[in-house]
């Protein structure tokens, strides 16, 4: 039996999302749903409570919460939605709350190899399947066996949804809750040495100890690149540098000196400082380069 579900006055009101992601600005959420449960999450959206449109977040690695706030129900998954299994001696079994770090640090104690790239990705699974994250070669598409997901109505739903560079082609107004990633048999020793090799890596090329969310802008694809007159494999730091965006301020936010398609909080940003910098560059992309470059961070909410 589902425990009782969760009615809307134990909702958490006006929770300060944007303080709490990695930006560390931004609006709050004007109703907060933290399910302790998968098997909660599900009683509530099939409780006559559920009140829909919602917005669903995860750990706030790569969004930008807008200054005005994100209005009516916010869900996320974490604590408590956050398991990882061993099924076998290469498949995982995760719930989408856990932290992309503790799914690389599970199958390294698993012996799993070709999951190290998630240690060099911020955020939770859920997230990470979402938007088919990848790193250092690798993608989610590269490793998913299958996703479970759920339905506003609290239906579950199994499948393995198409993907495509930073997109997953999930059923509308689908949760997902939980994925089944295989890697292959490896020593500990040899997975721990490549993931050192991405911890040094991301080290040395990424402003990891600045409040940033990581990847501004996706890499453009080689058909849109050429179509624009540009050379094929071009990069978008490549491409945000070629318009003046290395170092470029508004206000308290700032495109790194040191990886120039991560944007930075230099401490008194607020969420609009943020997304204005980055239409800015859009807008120089679009009028030298005749690009249109594609946000890769999440912007949710409202505007002041």
């Amino acid at each position: 039996m589902l425990p009782k579900q969760k009615p809307v006055r134990d909702l958490l009101e006006y929770a300060p999302i944007g303080r709490e992601s990695w930006f560390g600005c931004g609006g709050v959420a004007e109703r907060l749903l933290e399910p302790a449960s998968i098997s909660e999450l599900q009683a509530f959206l099939r409780s006559s409570f559920f009140p829909s449109p919602y917005t669903l977040i995860g750990g706030l690695a790569n969004t930008i919460v807008r200054d005005g706030g994100v209005k009516g129900l916010t869900i996320r998954l974490g604590k408590g939605c956050d398991s990882i299994h061993v099924l076998d001696e290469t498949t995982l079994e995760i719930e989408a709350g856990a932290l992309n770090g503790s799914v690389a640090a599970a199958a390294l104690k698993a012996g799993i190899a070709g999951l190290e790239f998630l240690s060099g990705i911020p955020g939770r699974i859920g997230g990470a399947v979402a938007m088919n994250a990848g790193a250092y070669g690798t993608e989610m598409k590269d490793v998913l066996v299958s996703v479970q997901g759920m339905t506003t109505q609290g239906q579950e739903w199994n499948g393995v949804p198409a993907m495509s560079y930073r997109h997953t082609d999930l059923p509308e107004d689908t949760i997902v809750t939980s994925v089944i990633l295989r890697g292959v048999k490896e020593n500990y020793e040899t997975i721990k040495a490549r993931m050192n090799e991405i911890k040094t890596k991301r080290n040395a090329t990424q402003p990891i100890k600045e409040h940033t969310g990581g990847s501004t802008f996706a890499n453009p694809l080689d058909e849109d690149l050429i179509q624009a007159g540009l050379e094929p494999g071009l990069r978008a730091w490549q491409i945000v540098e070629r318009v003046g965006g290395r170092g470029l301020k508004i206000g308290g936010a700032m495109m790194s000196e040191q990886h120039c398609n991560f944007m930075i909080n230099t401490g008194n940003a607020c969420a609009a400082d943020l997304e204005n910098l980055g239409e800015e560059i859009r807008k120089r992309v679009l009028d030298q380069c005749g690009l249109d470059l594609r946000w890769e961070i999440k912007r949710i909410g409202v505007s002041l």
